[in-house]
């Protein structure tokens, strides 16, 4: 066909929702299929089994009592370090962003603390505290960082002309925080809250991986101590899957959070 002498041109379209799902589900056949060919091919199957025994053993531990109570205990951890971390980050963020001086004074110290990892307090902590207790405040302390970051970048992001305009108005300073502040500094909870879930889980089970506390990780440790690397690779195939939950709810959290927002709306319209 004879086009005039220009090179038509061809746009690529998008892939629908039903197409995303169907590259996810071909992704985990082909890693399944990889893995399963590998651990076959070059290793033993009593150090790494594959996963056509790992699958059922799995299924096995989903049945078991143990399973689901230190699921249950580190849960728990997680959750309550991720209270803690969401309160005092929401808090020591207004606090400190809030006042202009205030944040210049503490930037600097703030930029240095952050990087430190929280495992490193573990020596320290061990000696006033119990086992649960340290984990906890891994847990806290790590995802603090993350919240109190995510506020202050919302607090930066506030229309000052929307301030300035409630002001004039007449809206007192409480009510500005919460019709104008607030809802600026959401979407950055929303992205704080995606980001500490992950992050309160692998702590929750670090905490039984090195210190023996009751949970998940105390079962992987005790499971590879005993020589029952089937049963150790299905626990960590099974937390994979606990963090998979976890993201997805959490997603779902935000979302129904920010349904309002643009963002939130745009996303869902894709779906």
């Amino acid at each position: 066909m004879n086009t005039g002498g220009r090179t038509p041109a061809y746009t690529r379209q998008p892939v629908g929702a039903t197409g995303r799902r169907l590259l996810g589900i071909l992704g985990l056949l082909l890693a399944a299929i990889g893995y399963e060919a590998v651990t076959r091919a070059f290793f033993s199957p009593l150090h790494v089994p594959p996963l056509t025994a790992i699958v059922p053993r799995a299924a096995e531990l989903l049945t078991e009592a143990r399973f689901w109570t230190a699921t249950g205990r580190t849960l728990l951890v997680a959750a309550v370090g991720l209270l803690i971390a969401l309160v005092a980050g929401v808090v020591v963020g207004f606090a400190v962003g809030s006042v202009p001086w205030l944040l210049r004074a503490a930037s600097s110290t703030l930029d240095f603390l952050r990087p430190v990892p929280s495992i490193v307090l573990i020596p320290v902590l061990v000696l006033v505290l119990d086992v649960a207790q340290i984990t906890v405040l891994l847990v806290a302390v790590s995802c603090f960082w993350i919240v109190l970051f995510q506020v202050l970048y919302g607090l930066r992001d506030v229309d000052q002309v929307a301030v300035d305009t409630a002001r004039t108005i007449g809206i007192g300073r409480l009510g500005r925080v919460v019709h104008v502040t607030w809802p600026s500094v959401l979407p950055y909870l929303g992205t704080a809250l995606r980001l500490i879930v992950s992050v309160a889980l692998a702590l929750a089970i670090t905490g039984g991986l090195v210190m023996g506390a009751a949970g998940l990780g105390e079962l992987i440790w005790s499971s590879q101590e005993s020589g029952e690397f089937t049963g150790m690779y299905a626990l960590v195939l099974l937390t994979g899957g606990v963090g998979i939950t976890l993201d997805v709810a959490a997603r779902l959290a935000e979302r129904r959070l920010l349904h309002w927002h643009v963002a939130t709306r745009r996303e869902v319209a894709t779906r």
